[in-house]
């Protein structure tokens, strides 16, 4: 079983960037499709973005199209949510997670996740 660490959270302006990390431990990553997601405090959990195993193909949320982009390296067991312009309504707590599926989006898709990381942009 493959276990997920995410890193890289913090507190940033409106406007700014951030990149997160994800980290695969336990066995190889690369047979996994990666998603992102993103829970803010009294909000479901949401869909923000997926990669397929191989890093070729990308999907993301409306709401995060053209300003994030999702990235692996699976020689390094690692993939990256690189996060632009930030707005306010980006702060959440963000998980990366592990999915045998293709681009899913759905949250149950997802086998294996990590403990998430704390996203925070201010005004």
């Amino acid at each position: 079983q493959v276990q997920l660490v995410e890193s890289g959270g913090g507190l940033v302006l409106a406007g700014g960037s951030l990149r997160l990390s994800c980290a695969a431990s336990g066995r190889t990553f690369s047979p996994y499709g990666m998603g992102w997601f993103r829970q803010a405090p009294g909000k479901q959990r949401e869909f923000v973005g997926a990669i397929s195993w191989n890093g070729v193909s990308t999907y993301y949320a409306d709401s995060v199209k053209g300003r994030f982009t999702i990235s692996r390296d699976n020689a390094k067991n690692t993939g990256h949510l690189q996060m632009n312009s930030l707005k306010p309504e980006d702060t959440a707590v963000y998980y990366c997670a592990a999915s045998n599926l293709f681009l899913a989006t759905a949250i149950d898709a997802y086998s294996v996740w990590g403990q998430g990381t704390q996203v925070t942009v201010s005004s």
